[in-house]
């Protein structure tokens, strides 16, 4: 079912900027987002990139410790949003980096949000050709653990994300 919810070219623009990987300076990269949020507008007529709802790569290191652990704090524990996360892990074989779309539609969020959240889904995915990964979450349980996240991305042969042993 879909809402008629459009999609802002910002949102698409900020997805093509995350999904192509060519080279670049590292002032480029810097600037590069690792992980977004994406909210409806204040009229439900469109989805927005969400303001200040970002971690770039050049703040890892920096202001942003574990940008896994930072990009869960993103997430409003009331209300649904959708995000992309450049999910960056490695198997036994090889290292990869993923875009990740994920559904975040926590339990506490009320229902109407749930209902224009999930039957706008179509409408962005739509926008977001060759996403290898969607997740819905429904709370802070089946996300803050990053090894849940491991297992979307390749099941028991991931060995680490971010960084960090799984």
């Amino acid at each position: 079912m879909a809402s008629g919810v459009a999609v802002n070219d910002e949102v698409i623009k900020v997805f093509n900027d995350m999904k192509v990987r060519k080279s670049s300076t590292s002032e480029e990269i810097k600037k590069r987002k690792k992980a977004v949020l994406f909210c409806l507008s204040d009229d439900k007529k469109q989805i927005i990139v969400e303001e200040a709802k970002q971690i770039l790569v050049g703040d890892i290191g920096d202001t942003v410790e574990d940008p896994y652990t930072s990009f869960v704090k993103l997430l409003p524990l009331n209300d649904c949003r959708y995000a992309l996360y450049d999910a960056t892990y490695e198997t036994k074989e090889s290292k990869k980096e993923d875009l990740v779309f994920i559904f975040w539609a926590p339990e506490s969020a009320p229902l109407k949000s749930k209902m224009i959240y999930a039957s706008s889904k179509d409408a962005i995915k739509k926008k977001f050709t060759g996403i290898k990964h969607e997740w819905q979450v429904n709370g802070l349980d089946d996300i803050k653990d990053r090894s849940t996240l491991g297992e979307k991305l390749g099941g028991n042969v991931v060995v680490s994300l971010e960084g960090k042993p799984l």
